[in-house]
């Protein structure tokens, strides 16, 4: 069976499908910051959003990440993810650049978790 939350007309925000859990893109919600202000507004609403699914960041699978401009940005998200991430259970990741779809927009994070 499948499971949808944070549903609107066009997504949902959170899918979850045989103990896997797909979570739509999450940036923040306030676009006027830097990228560390942005990273760290990202990662509680993640934080938030496993919440509402019933997992954590210990069971993270994937994170994708999208930087509006790598070159600037790439070593202030590090800074920001590497306070975040579990020590013990770092997922598999990738980074690219990437246009956004707000020009303020700075990091989009596309993460997938187990739910056990």
């Amino acid at each position: 069976m499948i499971i949808r939350k944070v549903v609107n007309e066009k997504m949902s925000r959170i899918v979850e499908y045989n103990g896997t859990v797909y979570f739509a893109g999450i940036v923040s919600d306030d676009k006027e910051l830097d990228i560390k202000v942005q990273v760290r507004r990202a990662l509680e609403i993640a934080d938030e959003r496993f919440k509402e699914a019933g997992t954590d960041k210990s069971k993270l699978l994937r994170v994708e990440i999208f930087l509006k401009d790598i070159y600037r940005d790439f070593e202030a998200f590090n800074e920001v993810y590497k306070e975040w991430i579990p020590q013990d259970d770092k997922a598999a990741r990738s980074c690219v650049q990437a246009n956004m779809a707000s020009h303020n927009t700075l990091v989009e994070l596309v993460i997938t978790a187990a739910k056990y």
